[in-house]
């Protein structure tokens, strides 16, 4: 299994939540910040996503021009088929990394 770092991994999961035409790097630095209650920068973001698009976990497209952007186009985001393996894959390991902790009463 590739590693992920935390923040690839929650930007990867931010990016499969949203569907392509709005997984870009605004939407998805105001998803992190209503998620995780931090700030991120655009440029941390953007970082990330051409680290995640080299690992091939995502693949990115530029969108259609808008008024509201002057004419720039969005660069949009989604999940590959191995990205989503890596994704899972995190998830199950966890999951049963989970069910081997002791219950414990912390009351």
């Amino acid at each position: 299994m590739t590693q992920l770092g935390n923040l690839e991994e929650m930007i990867l999961l931010l990016v499969l939540k949203f569907n392509e035409s709005e997984a870009y790097a605004v939407s998805i630095a105001e998803e992190y910040e209503n998620v995780m209650n931090k700030t991120i920068s655009i440029p941390a973001v953007h970082t990330v996503l051409k680290r995640l698009e080299s690992k091939k976990f995502i693949d990115s497209k530029l969108g259609e021009a808008t008024q509201l952007r002057g004419g720039k186009k969005k660069r949009l985001y989604k999940v590959t088929q191995p990205g989503y393996e890596v994704l899972r894959e995190i998830q199950h390991n966890r999951a049963s990394l989970w069910q081997e902790v002791p219950k414990l009463n912390f009351d």
